[in-house]
Formats: structure tokens, sequence, C-alpha cells
């Protein structure tokens, strides 16, 4: 499979650049689901109640033939329940345990079978469109660029790399997706708004550099765009939230370097 080289200006040049033959296998859904999902439980922290919470009091019980309730209650309290799990002010029965198991597994080879799914899935139209993508019409996917652009971020002589980041993507017509990211911003529902992260952004598109050279510094404050490189790219990246067809840009290199992975 041959796609079109892009220069730095957007326009495509007469020389093409062949695809591993990844690209063109069937797209597992499923498979792509059960990675992304055991990727996640894998990165998942332990978490759980300290062992003595809940029985940080002095409690007593008077004895039964009282005619009253074998709660224990707090001395000197007033007569105030606790420790108990089904009083007022008591433990709770069944607290988060940081000794569970949080992980999944997979077989490596369903593993890699995914990842080759979510390769393809980028290449076909209407997956990238599913996934609420704006791209211009007859695009060439997944787009490759010339790899001036791995050096976007040392050869800017004095020019902002934001500006040059978000130009190139421009010049690709790519940018309209970057802008529905960031119209797209909102204030998380749920807890988690006050854990750090309020608000969700939607992914934009993927930048796959063959190596780490400052270059994702330029493509960083562009709302939704992440930047890996094509040692580091998995299916998560490729299928947020186990929804392939992500819009990915490669660099020329990066095709090479994820040949040899693959």
């Amino acid at each position: 499979m041959k796609v079109p080289i892009y220069s730095m200006k957007g326009k495509a040049s007469k020389s093409s650049a062949t695809l591993p033959d990844a690209f063109e296998e069937p797209v597992r859904l499923d498979l792509i689901r059960r990675a992304v999902r055991a990727a996640r439980a894998n990165r998942r922290q332990a978490y759980g109640a300290s062992r003595g919470a809940g029985f940080r009091h002095s409690v007593s019980w008077p004895g039964k033939g009282r005619g009253m309730a074998r709660t224990p209650r707090k001395n000197g309290g007033g007569g105030r329940g606790a420790q108990a799990p089904n009083t007022v002010g008591g433990r709770r029965a069944h607290p988060p345990k940081v000794d569970k198991e949080w992980d999944l597994k997979i077989n490596s080879k369903e593993r890699k079978k995914a990842f080759r799914s979510a390769l393809a899935a980028t290449s076909q139209e209407s997956y990238v469109s599913a996934r609420g993508h704006e791209i211009p019409e007859k695009a060439t996917l997944p787009y490759v660029v010339e790899d001036k652009i791995e050096t976007i971020a040392s050869d800017h002589e004095g020019e902002s790399i934001t500006k040059r980041a978000m130009a190139l993507l421009d010049s690709l017509g790519l940018g309209e997706d970057v802008d529905r990211s960031y119209d797209g911003k909102g204030i998380r529902a749920g807890k988690g708004k006050r854990r750090g992260r309020k608000y969700r952004t939607p992914k934009s598109v993927l930048v796959v550099l063959s190596e780490n050279n400052g270059s994702e510094k330029a493509f960083r404050n562009l709302s939704g765009v992440d930047v890996t490189t094509a040692k580091n790219l998995n299916t998560e990246l490729l299928a947020p939230g186990g929804d392939p067809g992500r819009l990915v840009v490669f660099s020329k290199s990066a095709v090479s370097a994820l040949g040899e992975r693959l």
C-alpha cells in the first residue's frame, strides 16, 4: 500500500511511501477493545482504606438485658454509636482494599494482532470519520510528511514552534480537527472534576516521529494532539477508548521504523 509524501507546505510530492502490510489487515474491533481495556487496567494504581479506619475510637457495650441495642458506643460520647458497620458514624462494612488485583491479561499474539488491526483502521476513512475527526475530501490516509517535521522545533529561526506546527496541520487540512477538539473541551462529569482532571478534551491528531528529538514541544500546546515515536506507538494511542480510526500523521522515517518493528 503506497501513500504520497507531503511537504511541510502541505503539497503532495511525486514520491510515495510504502506502508507495512499491517495496514491492510482486517479490523478486529473485539481485540482492539480488549487490548485497550487491559492497558488501562494494568495502569491502575492500588487504592483502599487504611486498615485502622473506623477503629480509632474507644468504645464499649454495656451488655445485654438493658433494653437497648448491642451497638458499640463511644466512651464519653453521649451514647453515640461507633465502629459497627450498621451504625451512623460507624465504619464501612467492606471498604476497598489495596490487595485487590486490577490487572487484566491478554495473550501476546492477540495484543500484537490488536495493534496491527488498530493500524489498519487509521488508513480507512470510514473508521476515521466514525471517530468524529474532521478530514478533507479525497484525503489519503494516513498522512506521511517529509522528515523536516522531525526538526520542526530546532529549525524555527526565532519563529514560534507552536505556530509552525499549527501551520503544518492547516496546510494538510487538519486544522479543523484541532479546532473541533478545542471547541469540544468541557467540564468532566462526576467526582473526577475535583481530583485534578476537571476538563476532558476530545482526541485530535496523533503525530508519529522516528525518535524523540524535541519536536513534541511544537505540538504539545495544540488541543487534543498527541506525539509519540514509532517505537512507543501502541493500540491505546491508535484507538483511544477502544474506538479505532485515529487521525495519524507519520514522518517518512517513522514509517520505515514502524516497518522494522513489525
